[in-house]
């Protein structure tokens, strides 16, 4: 019987992204047992704390995970956090799938195989946030960017793209996540008075943006950009209105249609974000179909299937047509909700689509509606 568990933020950074990842996960999980599970068997699922990286919660969860005999780990949430694990998922011959590690370290990573994302790298998301930067007219930028394998990452792509465009990063700050105080941070930003500012970053992005706003670093006198790390609807709430109006940020992945939104409120009606919940769903689907085409559930067939399910074969939707197909002896190429997925040989999607949003005077902005979508290949 194939065993699934997870391991995405209930509490940490990242906190405000669980509720639609789980989401993602269990409406998947149920669409997969409703079709009659894998190999004729129901599917388990076993839901744990992935924290952050200031805390070892996420070890302790793979341990009682692994303990549990599951054949394939969702997540975690933060790069740096599926860093921490990865060598004691793989090494157990458990395949881990992370719906929103972006850095690029684990194209190259040494995971024996076993590692596959439905994010795709920064160097995508970089690239388009670089280019928004400069065709927004930014002639000058600053970076203030949460320092690990996430932070520093994108912010070299997204510092790289746009002095390519022939904009000035006056000011590059890499920055502990955990301090308390940013205002050494922020007024070093301050000093070079840029025309853009790029903030990179999770939940501590709140304490960011009120120092830049006591210090006059206002989002109506420079053009703030965020990421898909800090873009949330909850987290600047308690903030005065029109804090973050204008303010462009972008999130990888199409937007979650309005039918897949519904389902996700079925599972969780109190949802108010909808991030990475599509690639957590596909996640999960994809592991199964991985199970179902393979006939055996262990980790190392899951593995080996995986490409194969995402792309090459007869294009379909959802567990119950492709797992019909799988039935009837064809191959498969299961198009996601977050995308066509189609992995390529070291477990990265080959093709992804960012979202470019804009927040409202509200400190808010709409998942449903971007300014633009740009897509690519992510090794262009």
């Amino acid at each position: 019987m194939l065993a699934i568990g997870t391991v995405l933020p209930q509490t940490g950074s990242l906190a405000y992204l669980g509720p639609p990842m789980f989401a993602g996960a269990d409406l998947a999980l149920r669409e997969v047992n409703e079709a009659g599970g894998v190999m004729g068997k129901p599917v388990s699922k076993v839901d744990t704390d992935s924290g952050d990286s200031a805390t070892n919660i996420a070890s302790q969860s793979v341990d009682k995970l692994l303990a549990q005999k599951v054949d394939a780990i969702i997540g975690a949430a933060a790069s740096s956090v599926s860093e921490s694990i990865i060598d004691k998922i793989t090494r157990a011959g458990v395949v881990q799938f992370s719906p929103a590690n972006t850095s690029d370290k684990f194209t190259t990573i040494d995971d024996k195989g076993l590692y596959f994302r439905t994010a795709p790298p920064d160097k995508l998301q970089g690239r388009v946030l670089g280019d928004l930067v400069a065709s927004d007219g930014n002639d000058t930028v600053g970076i203030l960017a949460m320092q690990d394998s996430y932070g520093s990452g994108l912010a070299d792509q997204v510092a790289a793209t746009a002095e390519a465009a022939g904009v000035s990063v006056v000011e590059r700050v890499d920055y502990d996540p955990k301090s308390a105080d940013f205002s050494a941070d922020v007024a070093k930003i301050k000093a070079k008075n840029p025309k853009g500012i790029v903030l990179i970053g999770f939940e501590e992005t709140a304490k960011v943006v009120a120092e830049l706003v006591k210090q006059g670093v206002t989002a109506d006198r420079h053009k703030w950009y965020m990421v898909d790390g800090n873009m949330s609807n909850t987290n600047f709430l308690k903030m005065p209105k029109g804090t973050l109006k204008g303010v462009k940020g972008t999130l990888p992945g199409a937007a979650a249609p309005e039918a897949f939104r519904k389902k996700l409120l079925q599972v969780n009606p109190k949802l108010t974000e909808f991030t990475y919940a599509a690639e957590s769903y596909d996640a999960v689907t994809l592991v199964a179909l991985a199970a179902e085409a393979a006939g055996d559930d262990s980790g190392a067939a899951i593995a080996a299937n995986l490409v194969d399910v995402s792309k090459g074969g007869e294009k379909c939707a959802g567990f119950k047509e492709c797992a019909d197909l799988i039935k009837a002896g064809k191959d498969v190429d299961y198009d996601g909700v977050s995308g066509p997925v189609d992995f390529d040989d070291v477990g990265d999607p080959s093709v992804a689509t960012i979202g470019v949003y804009q927040y409202g005077a509200n400190n808010k902005f709409d998942t449903g509606r971007a300014l633009e979508y740009r897509r690519g290949r992510i090794a262009d």
